[in-house]
């Protein structure tokens, strides 16, 4: 019982900031157009990471903005089965992915980076030199009222969690285009 009180406690502030965070993440996003490349990471990229990618090129269509994905950790590894799986059902063929480490020529190389966390948007500026208005997280765009700003990491969580952070990845980058878009059009 203590420990589910403090656990709601440390998500607070997230929950009550998450307004004033998505308009300013939103306004980055603006100050950045027009906008030629994005580069999506997570941890291992092999869950997050290639699926949200995926899902902005679709919504994003022949838009002429360059979308790729890296992690931190272990290049080479192909997307677990619960991933897999999970991205099929929503349209997304993550068979052929194989996880991409990120390389200081790849950030150097694009406009905006779409992290999971804040940690993962730490190590980005510090080990990168990217200033923080160029590294955005991804559960900032979420349009729904949010537990945490972190896009959860489902990896040994099973395909149910995975089933839940797709669906919120969907929802982030669906709000991530649209802002794209209505900010294209002023």
């Amino acid at each position: 019982m203590v420990a589910e009180l403090l656990r709601r406690l440390r998500r607070l502030p997230d929950q009550l900031l998450h307004a004033a965070r998505r308009r300013a993440a939103r306004g980055a996003l603006a100050a950045r157009l027009p906008l030629r490349s994005v580069l999506v990471v997570c941890n291992g990229n092999i869950f997050r990471s290639p699926f949200a990618a995926a899902v902005l090129r679709r919504v994003l269509g022949q838009g002429g903005v360059t979308v790729e994905s890296a992690g931190l950790i272990g290049p080479g590894r192909p997307s677990p089965a619960d991933a897999v799986a999970a991205a099929a059902r929503r349209g997304i063929d993550l068979r052929g992915h194989r996880s991409q480490l990120l390389m200081p020529d790849l950030v150097r190389a694009v406009d905006v980076i779409l992290v999971m966390d804040t940690a993962q948007r730490r190590i980005i500026c510090e080990r990168f030199g990217r200033p923080p208005q160029d590294v955005l997280l991804l559960g900032d765009f979420d349009p729904a009222p949010i537990e945490s700003r972190a896009i959860k990491d489902p990896w040994e969580q099973g395909p149910d969690v995975c089933e839940v952070v797709y669906g919120r990845i969907e929802d982030c980058m669906g709000s991530f285009a649209r802002t794209l878009r209505s900010a294209a059009m002023r």
